[in-house]
C-alpha cells in the first residue's frame, strides 16, 4: 500500500492561534537584545516531543527515554561496552543453514553493508530440539565466530510441544514442574552445548511474546510460576563453566492476554528488555502504537527503570500491507531509542528483501540501512552521548499536528543561558 503525498488539512481556528504565537515568538526573538540573543532553534522529534496523554501501562505517566545504559559486562561489538558500538542489526531470513547462506545475498542488496546479528529459533516440538541439536547450532556458531562483532540470538522456548495449542490447565501444570526444576537439565545441556560450540555469549530470547495465546510457553496461565520457572532456567544454563550468557525478555507489544509487566521475572535474571513489535491491528497508526497501554514508550520507560537495554528482535509490516508510513517511523523510534539489537522478520508479509509485495516499505528500509548510510541509533562524532540529554535547554514550543508533520517534530528554542 503506497502512501497518499502528504496534504494539509483544513486550518482549525486552534492552529491559527498557534501559528499567531509562534510568528510573534520568532518575531521577538529575532529583535532580542544580544545578552538574549543566544538562542538556537531545532525540531524535537514528535514521539519524544512530550508525553502522551493517558492509555499506559505505567498509570498514563509518560517520559523521555534517553538512550539506555548496558549493563555492567555486556558486551556490544567490537568496542565493548559503551555508547561508542553502533546497534546491532540483521533480520531473520531462515532459522536454519539457508538463514546463514541469505545473508550474503541481503548485505548485497543492501549495498554491501553486512548483517552483525544473526537471529535464529530452536524448534519448540520435543525436549532434544529445544537443547539443541549439534547439526543444528553449528552452522550458526561458525558464523558467529567467524567475526569478533557478530552477535547470535537464539530464540529459546521454555516447553515442548511449543505450537500444539495446549490447553491452559496443562500448561499451568507444566509451568509449574518448571517451577520446581523438573526441565533444569534440558537447558543445562543447552548451556553446556552452546559453550562447546564456541558461543557462549549468545543473546537467549527466552520464552518470547509469553504475555500471548500463540505459545505453550505463554504466562497467562500461571503468572507466577512462569516467572520462577524463567529463574530456574536461568540460574541452570549460568551454572555451566564458561558461559556469558545474556538472557532477553521480549513480550509481543500490547497488552494481548495478560500485560506483560505482570511476567518480569526479575532484574537478577534480566539482561535485555526486548519487545516484538509489529504493524498490527489493522489500522492502528503508529501515533498508538507508541501509546497504547503495554506498548512502545512503556517499554522504552519500563526498561529505563530497570537499567536495560533494549532490543527488537522481531519487527516489520503486518496488517497494514505496505506502509511506508509504519516502516518510517519505526526506524525513527529506533534512531531515538537506540536497542542493543534488532532483526526485522524477513519473508512475508512482514519483510522487505525476500517479499515482494512490500516493495515501497522496502525502499524505505534500504535507505536507511544501506552501506554508507547511518544505521538508526548509530553515533556521529560530536553528537550527544547516549545518557546525555541533547535537549538540555531546550524548550519544546506546542504549535500543534500540523506543525510536527510538516517539520518532524516540535519546535524546539534553546536558550544558551540555561546550559551555564
Amino acid at each position: 500500500m503506497t502512501q497518499e503525498p502528504f496534504r494539509p488539512r483544513p486550518s482549525r481556528p486552534g492552529r491559527r492561534r498557534r501559528a499567531a504565537l509562534a510568528a510573534g515568538i520568532l518575531a521577538a526573538l529575532a529583535c532580542t537584545p544580544a545578552p538574549f540573543g543566544a538562542v538556537a532553534f531545532a525540531t524535537v522529534p514528535a514521539a519524544s516531543a512530550s508525553a502522551p496523554e493517558g492509555g499506559g501501562g505505567n498509570g498514563g505517566e509518560y517520559r523521555d527515554a534517553a538512550p539506555l545504559p548496558v549493563p555492567e559486562g555486556a558486551e556490544t561489538g567490537p568496542s565493548g561496552p559503551g555508547p561508542a558500538a553502533s546497534p546491532g542489526f540483521g533480520a531473520y531470513l531462515d532459522y536454519g543453514p539457508r538463514g546463514i547462506e541469505r545473508m550474503s545475498g541481503f548485505a548485497r542488496w543492501l549495498g554491501g553493508r553486512e548483517p552483525t546479528v544473526g537471529h535464529t529459533y530452536l524448534p519448540g516440538d520435543v525436549w532434544a530440539n529445544i537443547e539443541g541439536r549439534p547439526s543444528f547450532l553449528a552452522d550458526w556458531a561458525r558464523w558467529r565466530r567467524a567475526k569478533p562483532q557478530r552477535t547470535l540470538v537464539l530464540n529459546v522456548p521454555m516447553l515442548d510441544r511449543n505450537e500444539a495449542w495446549l490447553p491452559d490447565p496443562l500448561v499451568a501444570r507444566k509451568l509449574r514442574k518448571g517451577a520446581r526444576g523438573d526441565y533444569d537439565e534440558h537447558f543445562r545441556a543447552l548451556a553446556r552445548r552452546l559453550v562447546s560450540l564456541g558461543v557462549p555469549d549468545t543473546v537467549l530470547v527466552l520464552g518470547w511474546e509469553m504475555n500471548g495465546t500463540t505459545y505453550a510457553h505463554r504466562c497467562g496461565p500461571d503468572p507466577e510460576a512462569w516467572k520462577h520457572y524463567w529463574n530456574r532456567i536461568a540460574g541452570a544454563m549460568r551454572s555451566v563453566p564458561g558461559q556469558k550468557f545474556r538472557f532477553d525478555f521480549t513480550p509481543a507489544r500490547g497488552k494481548d492476554a495478560i500485560g506483560w509487566t505482570e511476567c518480569y521475572p526479575g532484574d537478577d535474571t534480566v539482561d535485555i528488555i526486548g519487545m516484538d513489535s509489529y504493524d498490527q491491528p489493522k489500522d492502528m497508526d503508529f501515533d498508538r502504537q507508541i501509546s497504547e497501554p503495554y506498548g512502545l514508550q512503556d517499554h522504552v520507560d519500563f526498561a529505563k527503570d530497570h537499567g536495560k537495554p533494549v532490543s527488537y528482535p522481531e519487527w516489520g509490516l503486518f496488517r497494514n500491507g505496505d506502509n511506508t508510513e509504519y516502516m518510517r517511523r519505526m526506524i525513527a523510534w529506533m534512531a531515538a531509542h537506540p536497542p542493543l539489537y534488532q532483526t526485522l522478520s524477513d519473508y512475508c508479509p512482514h519483510g522487505v528483501w525476500q517479499c515482494g509485495s512490500n516493495r515501497a516499505a522496502a525502499e524505505v528500509y534500504r535507505a536507511a540501512f544501506s552501506a554508507g548510510a547511518r544505521t538508526p541509533g548509530e553515533q556521529e562524532s560530536g553528537e550527544s552521548a547516549p545518557g546525555e540529554d541533547e535537549n538540555a535547554g531546550c524548550l519544546p514550543v506546542d504549535l500543534g499536528g500540523w506543525f510536527q508533520s510538516r517539520f518532524g517534530g516540535r519546535l524546539c528554542v534553546r536558550f544558551s543561558w540555561l546550559r551555564d
